[in-house]
């Protein structure tokens, strides 16, 4: 896993752009779509000799694998490639994530495109919308057996009027993830374990496990210094000294993509819109913030009972978060102090969205020989390999046949003190993913991803505002950037 920086936005947007933000990206994605900025070393770029062979360009840089430690281990594979057979010459190049969008554009542009691209995040690979090979043909030209992963998985990597742009590599999914000391301390049980189950309140009765269960049980562990929770009459909104909820680590598409899967981008591909999920995602958070104060607005976001070295939640004073799998890890969650597990992602009018991230490698339209390029692809998502690269990278493996073995050993490696921890919620969850996902393409993107960071801004340091006029205000803006990145 790589180190991460983030935005500090607002409540829900608190640390920005992921190291990888580089060029048109402006919020945390996944630590395996995400890298460092160290400059490639000679070795790692430098072709091979002519070997008579078909050069296939790999080219690494818009997401993992461009931090040194990665190098050695990336062209390892190279070689074991090279050496398994006599027609191609893989060729590695790295390029420093800092200037990888800009270089791959120029490529691009050039009529010099390397073929395959990755590891590469949703966001990455929709910075060159239209650049992708459909692999679909290839994959039935082979018969390339997609057997090993999950359906929703592959179609989630299908883009409408551009086709199947890449096939599952490494996952990121989504759950609750809550301090279990302050649920004792409060005398509430967990959240539950499995999806589909309900909470238990701790008189026995039972409610589903949907946001307004979770805004109750979050006011529930909201406190102020005199102990008082928000549903107290007594309850001191000025002095909060421990929260209950909080969608740690994303931005407004990712928030709203808490209630419902949808786009700011209508079908038509013109027409700026507010899904109706993201609305009531928006307005439960703003209320949260400013009535029922189980969220911490802008203000309280920044005291310093919330400062933790992964953020508010490994200040251990606040209960649940809704985070990705990349954040369980040593240097994100890190060794806090409290106990902690995984619980199953609640859900909204009786569907459950767990937004994911994901990384693949895709093929760009510009590779002469697209037909060698899709073998050195599937050499690079075989098991043996996509183990390797999962270990060089991080990352959960979405073939379903290496699942089983992967949290073990990441539990050893990284939490072997910790043996209690729920990753089957965390499997469960790729059942559940968001598509259209959360951080696809949208016309001018970095226009329009500063426009709605913006208003989010606004409404976490703001209170008393009328928040249909504010999205309906936003969904304007909106349309006027679309409009005139269209018109162009």
């Amino acid at each position: 896993m790589r180190n991460k920086l983030f935005y500090a936005l607002s409540v829900l947007v608190v640390l920005s752009m992921a190291l990888a933000a580089c060029g048109p990206k402006a919020t945390p994605t996944p630590a395996a779509t995400e890298a460092p900025t160290e400059a490639p070393t000679e070795a790692a770029t430098q072709p091979p000799a002519e070997t008579g062979r078909v050069k296939v360009r790999w080219f690494v840089g818009l997401g993992a694998g461009s931090d040194e430690g990665t190098f050695e281990p990336q062209k390892a594979v190279v070689d074991e490639y090279n050496a398994s057979q006599d027609k191609i010459e893989l060729v590695l190049e790295i390029v420093q994530n800092n200037v990888a969008y800009d270089t791959l554009a120029t490529q691009i542009a050039a009529g010099n495109a390397p073929c395959i691209v990755g590891p590469v995040g949703i966001r990455g690979r929709d910075s060159f919308k239209g650049a992708w090979l459909d692999l679909q043909p290839l994959i039935d030209k082979y018969n390339y057996d997609l057997s090993d992963f999950d359906p929703e998985l592959v179609k989630f990597l299908y883009v409408k009027e551009e086709g199947q742009l890449g096939i599952p590599f490494g996952v990121f999914p989504s759950f609750i993830l809550y301090n279990k000391d302050l649920f004792d301390e409060a005398g509430l049980n967990y959240p539950p374990a499995k999806y589909g189950d309900p909470y238990v309140w701790p008189d026995g009765t039972t409610a589903e496990w949907n946001m307004d269960t979770l805004r109750q049980v979050a006011m529930k562990l909201t406190v102020d210094e005199n102990g008082n929770d928000a549903t107290s009459p007594n309850f001191d909104n000025t002095k909060i000294v421990q929260f209950g909820f909080l969608n740690q680590y994303t931005d407004p598409r990712g928030v709203g993509t808490f209630f419902g899967a949808g786009s700011l981008l209508a079908d038509d591909g013109k027409t700026a819109q507010i899904p109706e999920p993201w609305k009531a995602a928006w307005k439960w958070v703003y209320k949260g913030m400013w009535e029922d104060w189980f969220i911490p607005n802008g203000p309280y976001q920044s005291a310093e009972f919330l400062q933790g070295p992964g953020g508010p939640f490994s200040s251990g004073n606040l209960a649940m978060i809704h985070i990705h799998t990349w954040y369980v890890a040593p240097w994100a969650l890190g060794n806090v102090n409290f106990d902690w597990n995984l619980a199953a992602t609640p859900s909204y009018n009786g569907v459950v969205t767990s937004k994911l991230h994901a990384d693949t490698f895709g093929i760009l339209k510009g590779c002469p020989t697209p037909d060698d390029a899709f073998q050195v692809l599937t050499y690079l998502l075989s098991p043996e390999t996509a183990n390797k690269l999962l270990t060089i990278y991080g990352g959960m493996p979405a073939r379903k046949s290496l699942q089983p073995g992967y949290f073990p050993l990441y539990t050893e490696k990284n939490f072997p003190n910790k043996t209690d921890i729920n990753w089957d919620v965390a499997v469960a969850g790729l059942k559940y993913p968001d598509n259209p996902n959360h951080e696809s393409w949208m016309p001018s993107f970095q226009e329009t991803t500063d426009k709605y960071n913006e208003y989010f801004n606004k409404w976490s340091n703001t209170p008393g505002l009328d928040m249909d006029a504010e999205i309906e205000a936003l969904r304007a803006d909106l349309q006027k950037i679309f409009d005139a990145a269209l018109n162009k």
